[in-house]
């Protein structure tokens, strides 16, 4: 089972008011609800660590020879670009 910890969160009075709104229209209660907010932004926070860190160890070259290799199929029906027919 997970550890549940406690934090009284101080926000201003019309912050609170829209994320109450916001949370019955969703139909959850206000801490589910900015529990869920908080790990949004934990999941965006370390997609943007990961991809920085993964940004520099690119290879143009072998990029590039893999999009002009010979080979492969024509696109299926349906698959072709938008105003490539």
């Amino acid at each position: 089972m997970t550890k549940i910890s406690t934090y009284p969160l101080r926000l201003p009075a019309s912050v609170k008011a829209e994320v109450e709104r916001l949370a019955a229209e969703d139909g959850t209660s206000l801490n589910q609800f900015v529990a869920t907010a908080v790990a949004e932004k934990l999941a965006a926070l370390r997609t943007a660590a990961f991809f920085t860190e993964r940004r520099g160890q690119g290879d143009r070259a072998a990029f590039r020879a893999l999009m002009t290799r010979g080979g492969g199929e024509p696109p299926r029906p349906g698959d072709e670009l938008p105003g490539k027919e």
